[in-house]
Formats: structure tokens, sequence, C-alpha cells
């Protein structure tokens, strides 16, 4: 029997031999390089009414066409393609040869070959040799997208950043000891296209490799450091007893009164699907649709340094294997995925989202301070979790449920800087960086996300506004001069806009055609969003044009089933966006319609010295709440806290009733006992 798959489930190794199989056939004798085989999404309006079946119980109607689109090299000409595939059908959609100046996203075997070309080129191993390197140090290389400063420039090319290798571990931190010369390598012909040479300092740019003057390497795996680590930690276990408090079907997940579909791709890693609460329509489809990264070191070549890590490599290709107690704790379900390699072969990616129930302190309480009766609950949350290797950074994601109707998406940026060679041995510092070691500088930098929401509040025809707390007017209504309202701007157009601290600007997404029964107002959720600071980099710059998204906190579009992507579906070299800021300019109509809205936020990172030579987690959140969805706090129903069910203990005897009446809520209740 063959197993149909849902329309949001994530590619199969099936399907990733099959489209091998489809275009070796279109092009007979062709050389192909493959750059991604993945799920396309789903025609919208064709796969909403098989969910909406789905939620209502009801027979499913045939699933919408199951797409498959790739991204691939031939080799024999150089030339770029997509194509589309028909699953069901085991067809060709189209295949087209893309224009020569755009770039398709990097491959791990990509990376990999040209690590291995320079570590082989002979210019590069002269240069090493002028290190004269002690016996047991060596080098290696981080190679880089290439960035853009030309707007003529076609050849796909990679910027090598080379680095010494002080001990032989598997933790070496060879960020620490940068050396002060880069190959840049065409990627396709794999020809050394030139070396440059770093600066260094304030001083001149270097022009020749000289031998290297040994420097001790700032280390951070605990089997290398200089002091002990700690002995004074005991274990924390965090255990379920009865098991989780969801259930798992497939990629369909159901936990209390949220059920939701997860999906996984190469390019944005985890993906959230069709998420209801109490079978009601809630959220479409949510994802981190962009990231870009650009370093504020004006100094050629690094100008250039601005990584788009959905784009240009893709989250989900450097999604981590995760381990069980230590990337997640308590009771874990894996999700495995898959990506294609340059041959066409699928490759599993094991346990790459993590997902586990945690505590996250109280979800309310209140004490009735006559009686001393307290109502105590306690706030569970479902966490999924995808932990993603950029090179020297990791970045965590987390989606977080919890019972009050919330979701959350958290981010955490950890890792290692990057950094540069730096002579600060006469205590040189520059304006756009930190010192952070001996020889070695971290520059500033922006980390920039965009995280795409596309709502389905009650339905999927929703309005973006938002709401100012104002001051009322010094007038006959407020003779006091105390009172304060709220003003609603509606985004009836396709358009932006910008956050506001201090008129508590907030964000809300409304179905106008249903109304709550108490409030009389449309049924919302709102955004609970992060003011950030915007990109810095100039408008004059290649950088700017290529990451318009990171501009602007806000952007509301009108849905269109190939606009997933907030910096444009090509950003490896790219000469500007294609993306958000793109089709805002038709001025589509955004009120009661099918919109998309897109929050752009972000981590201005300018290094301390305490973030090597590993980085403490830097942490962002943005929160989406129900807003008049409901008719009272939808978490009444959650059990109290009591310490039956939560067998805390006491330091150092058993505990009592966590939901016992305090000293001096007992003694107000017999003072009022006294006074009946």
């Amino acid at each position: 029997m063959v197993t149909v798959p849902h329309p949001f489930d994530p590619i199969s190794p099936e399907e990733i031999k099959l489209a091998v199989r489809i275009l070796e056939a279109t092009f007979p004798g062709v050389p192909l390089r493959y750059k991604r085989i993945d799920i396309n999404e789903p025609i919208k309006k064709d796969v909403i009414p098989y969910i909406e079946a789905e939620r209502l119980r009801r027979p499913l109607p045939p699933p919408p066409a199951r797409l498959i689109y790739t991204l691939f090299h031939r080799l024999d000409s150089g030339a770029f393609y997509k194509a589309i595939l028909n699953a069901n059908k085991r067809s060709i959609v189209y295949a087209k040869e893309l224009p020569r100046e755009l770039q398709g996203p990097i491959d791990t075997d990509e990376i990999t070959e040209i690590e291995e070309l320079c570590m082989r080129h002979p210019a590069v191993l002269a240069e090493i040799e002028k290190l004269q390197l002690p016996a047991g140090v060596t080098v290696c290389n981080d190679p880089w997208m290439y960035g853009t400063d030309n707007d003529h420039e076609t050849r796909r090319l990679f910027q090598c950043f080379m680095y010494l290798v002080e001990v032989d571990h598997p933790q070496n931190n060879h960020y620490s000891l940068p050396l002060k010369f880069s190959p840049v390598f065409d990627g396709l012909t794999q020809e050394l296209v030139r070396i440059d040479y770093l600066p260094g300092g304030d001083g001149p740019e270097f022009t020749e490799t000289q031998p290297w003057k040994p420097i001790k390497a700032i280390q951070y795996a605990h089997d290398l450091l200089d002091e002990p680590v700690r002995t004074d930690l005991k274990p924390y276990i965090v255990q379920q007893p009865e098991g989780p408090s969801y259930s798992v079907d497939g990629n369909s997940i159901y936990w209390q009164k949220w059920r939701f579909r997860l999906g996984f791709n190469i390019r944005e890693g985890l993906v959230l699907y069709n998420i209801t609460y109490e079978n009601r329509n809630v959220f479409y489809r949510l994802s981190v649709s962009e990231m870009t990264v650009p370093y504020g070191d004006p100094r050629a070549p690094y100008h250039r340094k601005q990584a788009f890590d959905v784009g240009d490599t893709g989250f989900g290709m450097n999604a981590n294997q995760l381990s069980l107690g230590c990337d997640c704790l308590g009771h874990i379900k894996y999700f495995d995925g898959y990506r294609n390699d340059c041959k066409g072969n699928p490759v599993q990616l094991k346990n790459v989202i993590c997902m586990h129930e945690q505590d996250n302190g109280l979800q309310h309480k209140h004490t009735n301070y006559r009686s001393g009766a307290a109502t105590v609950v306690r706030n569970r949350q479902l966490v999924l979790q995808m932990i993603c290797t950029v090179a020297n950074y990791e970045y965590i994601f987390a989606y977080i449920f919890d019972q009050a109707g919330n979701v959350e998406l958290e981010v955490r940026a950890t890792g290692i800087l990057s950094t540069v060679p730096f002579d600060n041995e006469n205590g040189q510092t520059v304006a756009w960086g930190t010192n952070v070691g001996p020889g070695v500088m971290a520059p500033f930098h922006q980390h920039m996300f965009s995280f795409r929401i596309d709502p389905a509040i009650d339905g999927f025809k929703n309005t973006v506004y938002y709401e100012d707390s104002v001051p009322m007017p010094e007038d006959d209504n407020n003779p006091y001069l105390v009172g304060y309202t709220t003003q609603s701007t509606v985004m009836k157009t396709a358009s932006t806009a910008n956050t506001s601290v201090d008129r508590h600007r907030t964000f809300k997404i409304r179905n106008d055609n249903v109304n709550n029964p108490v409030t009389y107002k449309p049924v919302a959720y709102k955004l609970q969003a992060v003011p950030s600071q915007m990109l810095l980099v100039s408008k004059n710059a290649p950088g700017y044009r290529r990451a318009e998204f990171a501009t602007k906190p806000i952007w509301v579009t009108k849905y269109q089933d190939d606009e997933l992507y907030a910096a444009g579906e090509f950003t490896n070299q790219s000469r500007r966006a294609e993306g958000v800021e793109t089709w805002v300019e038709r001025k589509d109509n955004t009120e009661n319609d099918d919109v998309v809205l897109w929050h752009t936020f972000g981590l201005t990172h300018n290094p301390r010295i305490e973030d090597f030579p590993v980085m403490p987690m830097e942490r962002v959140s943005v929160m989406l709440k129900p807003d008049g969805f409901f008719t009272k706090n939808p978490a009444l129903d959650v059990p109290q806290s009591s310490q039956s069910f939560n067998k805390s203990t006491l330091h150092p005897e058993a505990a009592s009733c966590c939901a016992k009446p305090s000293a001096s809520a007992g003694n107000k209740a017999k003072l009022y006992k006294r006074m009946e």
C-alpha cells in the first residue's frame, strides 16, 4: 500500500530519488550538480479545502499536487537551472535556465570541496610555508559566501579565511588565531582568483606573509582550559513518570488544545503549518524567512562580509543532530529531516528538531487576602527547538506554545565570534570592533531576522492594524487630565510601519468577519514585536539593497504563493533584493484579505571580551498573543498546582502544599471573622 504524504509533509528520500530520475530523463547524458531538491509549497487555494476538511472532521478531498522544486547546475555548460516537478504525475512541470548573474545557495559538499581545494593549492601552500610554523601547528580555513561589491561580477566566488590550528583537538579554537591572507576561488572552475592580504592594524595593509609570532590560542573546550571546571553543580533531572502530555501522529502534533503540523525544509528548517486552538484556525504558516548578518568593519575585504544564513546556505542544511540530555531536557521526541547531496542522493538528518514540555514559572495566581485562599496555576509549555551551526555561530530557534493561547518565537545566539587578525601588541584599538585576545579582534555586526507570519485568525481573510496609546485631549471629556485612549491605524494596502515604544504601538491581526460576543470587536491576535535597531548599512551600499527587509520592522503584503522569503529567492552574491520591498510597491489591498505580516527584529552585537572564546547566549523573543480571540482567560481550566501533582522537595525536609495560606493572610481571615 502506497502512503500518500500530507501536503505539508517534508520531502522523503523516495521523492529525492524520483526528482533525480525525472531530471536525468529530461537532460539525458548531461552531468548535473544538484543544489537543492525539496518540496515546493502547496498552492494555498488548493490546500485550504483539504486542511479545512481535516479540521472539521469531514471526508478529505484529493490532496493538491505534490510539487518538488530543484536547483541545479549543468556541468557541461555551467548554466544554473530551476525546475518544478510533479511527484504525482512523475513528470516535469518546467525547467528554466536562470540569468547568469543569479547564484544559487551553497551546499555542504561545495563547502568541503572549496575548503580542500584551498588547502592543496600551490599558491596557498606557498603562503603557509612563509609562516615557518613549528611542528604540530597546522592551518585550516572557513570558506565564506563572497558577498557583493560589484554589480558586474557573475563568477561564483568564495572567500577563504585562514586560521592556525595550535593543538590537534576536535574542539580547538582556530578562531583565536586568524591569519593575514585570504584566498578567493571561483566555485565552478575551481581557479584561484587572487589572494587578499588582510589589514592588520592602523598601519598599511600587509602585502607579504611574515613568519608567525607564536601566540597561545584562547580555548573553550573543557579539557583544553587552563582552569579546572566547577565541581559544586549537582544534577538537575527533569522527569515525567507518566509520559508527556502531547501526542504525535507522523508530523501532526496534539498538545492541550493546540493542533498543528511540523514541517522541515533545507532553507528555513523548522516550519509550522495549520495551527489551530480548540479547533479554531489561528495561523496558516510560521517560519523564520530570512536572516542577514552585516559586519561593520569598513576595511576591504571585510566590507563584503554579509551572510544571508537562510538564503545563502539554509537553516535546515546547517541543523544540528541534537543530543539527549544536552540540547533538550526531559521527555524528548525527535524529528528527522532529509536533504540531497550534490549527486542527488538523499541524506538523512537525524534528530534535527526536538520537542518537549517545560515548566516556565507561574501561569496565573491570586490570593484572596480576606480568606487567604490561593489559586496557583503553573505555566506548562510545549517547545519545538532547532539549533543551527553556521560556521562559527550557533542559532537556537524555539517555538513555544502555552496553555493561554500564546505562541512565542525565541531566538538565542551563541557560538564563536567571527574574528579577524589585528596587531594590538601596543594597545591599539579600532572604533568598529573589540580586541578579544592577542592578535585577534571581533568586529561589530548585526543579526537581523525576518519572522514570516501567515495568519488565519478564525479564517483566511484578515486585516493588520496598529494601535497607539495616546493621552486624551485636554477638554471637558478629560477634566482631570489623566485620561488616555487608543488610536487604530489600519494597514489597508501593502506597506511598512515602524515600532514606537513611546506610543506603546501594538500590531494586531483581526478578522473583520467575526466579532467577539463580549467585546463587540473583531477577534484578533497581537504581535508583541521586538523594538530593534534596523540595518546600519548606508542606503548607498550594496548590502542595503540586498537586505531592504532589515530596514523596517513591519511589512504587510498580500499573499502570493511564490513570495516566501523576505530578501527574495536568491541571496547569494545578490545585487539587490527581490523581496518584501518589491512586493509592497504593488500596493495590493490588505484589508480583509489573505495577508502576510513580516516582522524584522534583531541584535546589534558590539562584542564584549566576555563573548570570547565562546559566547554566552544572547536571547530575543517575539510573542503572538490572543487579543479578543477568547471571551475570558483560556487557561482557567488548567488544573490547580499542588504538591501531590508536582512532587517538589524541600531542603532539607519534605514540602507542604504550595497553596497553603500565608500566616499574614490567615491572620487577616481571623480578623474579618471577628468583625463579622
